[in-house]
């Protein structure tokens, strides 16, 4: 008996039957089956085994009623082109029609959520998981009600629209590390990480293209170039202003300009060095650029290293032509760096005003997701912020580390399952809501960290008025906020900046106002029916705090 006449008999049989050969089964087995099975090479017999286990998936899904009809369906994970649509089978099938022809085997019918009609995709063969043919059915019925006399007729007329065309379905594989440094020697020439993540090492690569901070130039430049000199690498730079100010389309041109007059390649990945705004405006670059190249993210700052760096979005602030209005990080990308180096060390060399800058990122997420993080804010962050992260005998081994930690972690895990925005409550957007027109104000001297801490409290201050929080927890956050010198009040948080932010949120968040607020220390909500009073009854009590 050949091996194909034993898949054919043994396809007719249980599956559990086919796979197992012990002296307790064999009675379900036919004797010339037994007799070929035994003759056949232990590999052979393994190999039938595995092609049956295959193939059981097929058999077990045709011989259900109301399942999709095939193995590929049950197991294919399928992104539609709608937000919500099921698989279902093509056709009702049973035991009875379990040889359906291979030409509609794969098809998906899935229910069409913006028309109410039905979409039958199939498979394409040179790239079945990817692209599908459609077929799409609308029936739409009206009914039209006359009355002639004393007499109602009523006309029922259906209508059936279809069309047909194609789907490419195509999910990113985003994926990128965000590497620690051991402190201070990511510039150190014997550490070669920062030269293995901008490419290979081989002697037909030996250049690299840099984007640098001017001030982090002034600082660590000779350090920067000296790294790649000691391993005979030709370092081209661009510098930066990393000012709020200097974050426009402008400066995106700068870096595009000098990339096509240095012939960046497809593949060659550039390094960004510096704080928030200089790494956003090299990711927009990175983006554009042959519509897509690799870059590495060096973050300079404390806000940078537990905020910008971590994340997939990059942008500019946009003046408009038409209203003449400027809007912050209005034009940008979701682009993701090819890694991110995080050297803590660099902070030392900030001044005071910006280690307390970038603490406003870090209380923000303790106060929306971690109280164990809020802690150690309210018992170590003042040493801190006059230390500048190095260490000293009245910080603990450990802490800062762990502050900073904790920090990318919650980052990532807020935006890891949720990079493209798609879920738009978030918790992360704490302190975003009236921040940005603050920070938008002319003249106002305000920085990022420092308007999200100011939209923060203000936001706390709402919570209570809700009876979300008490006063102790609000005196508490205060008190914290003042210890890491961070502002908690600006003259021109006013009664109609706050309004026009909440509808700002409202066009920002797509029709409603997701506004997050505590409900505890470490836990938020997001709300979308604040009013107008509410907020002048926030501003009011604002004038209670000695800011």
């Amino acid at each position: 008996m050949t091996v194909k006449a034993i898949e054919k008999i043994s396809s007719e049989l249980d599956i559990s039957s086919k796979l197992r050969v012990s002296s307790d089964k064999n009675e379900s087995l036919p004797p010339a089956v037994l007799e070929a099975w035994e003759s056949l090479p232990e590999p052979i017999r393994a190999a039938l085994v595995n092609s049956e286990v295959s193939k059981s998936r097929h058999t077990l899904h045709t011989s259900t009623s109301h399942t999709v009809s095939s193995a590929t369906k049950s197991s294919r994970s399928f992104p539609s082109s709608s937000s919500s649509s099921s698989l279902k089978a093509s056709d009702s099938s049973n035991s009875s029609n379990s040889e359906e022809s291979d030409d509609n085997k794969d098809e998906i019918l899935e229910d069409c959520p913006e028309s109410g009609g039905t979409v039958l995709l199939r498979p394409l063969e040179r790239a079945p998981r990817n692209v599908f043919s459609f077929e799409k059915t609308h029936v739409e019925e009206i009914v039209e009600v006359k009355k002639s006399g004393n007499k109602l007729t009523t006309t029922t007329t259906k209508t059936v629209s279809t069309g047909r065309g194609w789907r490419n379905v195509f999910t990113l594989p985003i994926s990128y590390d965000v590497n620690l440094v051991p402190h201070g020697t990511l510039l150190d020439p014997t550490n070669p990480q920062l030269l293995h993540a901008t490419g290979p090492t081989c002697d037909e690569y030996n250049r690299r293209f840099a984007v640098i901070d001017n001030v982090v130039d002034e600082l660590y430049g000779d350090a920067v170039r000296g790294y790649f000199d000691a391993r005979d690498i030709e370092l081209t730079t661009v510098i930066i202003n990393g000012g709020e100010a200097e974050k426009r389309p402008g400066a995106v041109d700068k870096i595009l300009d000098e990339l096509c007059a240095y012939k960046l390649r497809r593949r060659e990945p550039f390094l960004a060095i510096g704080g928030g705004v200089v790494l956003d405006i090299a990711g927009m670059a990175a983006c554009l650029y042959r519509r897509g190249v690799p870059f590495v993210r060096v973050p300079t700052t404390l806000l940078a290293i537990v905020d910008a760096s971590v994340g997939v979005k990059n942008g500019v602030d946009y003046c408009c032509g038409v209203t003449n209005d400027t809007y912050k990080n209005r034009v940008g990308s979701f682009y993701a760096p090819s890694s991110c180096l995080l050297d803590n060390s660099f902070i030392s060399t900030q001044d005071k005003r910006n280690v307390s800058n970038g603490f406003g990122e870090i209380l923000k997420l303790a106060l929306v997701r971690s109280e164990d993080l809020f802690e150690l804010l309210e018992a170590h962050g003042a040493a801190l912020v006059e230390s500048r992260f190095a260490a000293t005998p009245s910080i603990p081994s450990g802490v800062s580390d762990r502050i900073i930690d904790l920090s990318i972690q919650i980052m990532l895990e807020e935006l890891g399952p949720n990079l493209w925005e798609k879920d738009l409550d978030r918790c992360v957007d704490y302190g975003h809501t009236f921040s940005k027109l603050l920070e938008m104000v002319p003249g106002a001297d305000i920085m990022h960290g420092e308007a999200v801490n100011v939209d923060g409290f203000f936001c706390v201050v709402l919570s209570y008025l809700r009876g979300y929080i008490d006063r102790d927890a609000v005196n508490r956050i205060f008190q914290c906020m003042k210890s890491l010198s961070l502002p908690t009040y600006s003259e021109h948080l006013k009664s109609d900046l706050a309004w026009q932010s909440c509808k700002d949120a409202i066009e920002h968040r797509h029709g409603e106002q997701r506004i997050p607020l505590i409900t505890g220390i470490g836990e938020s909500i997001c709300v979308s029916d604040i009013t107008r009073d509410e907020l002048d009854r926030a501003l009011e009590m604002m004038k209670e705090f000695k800011h």
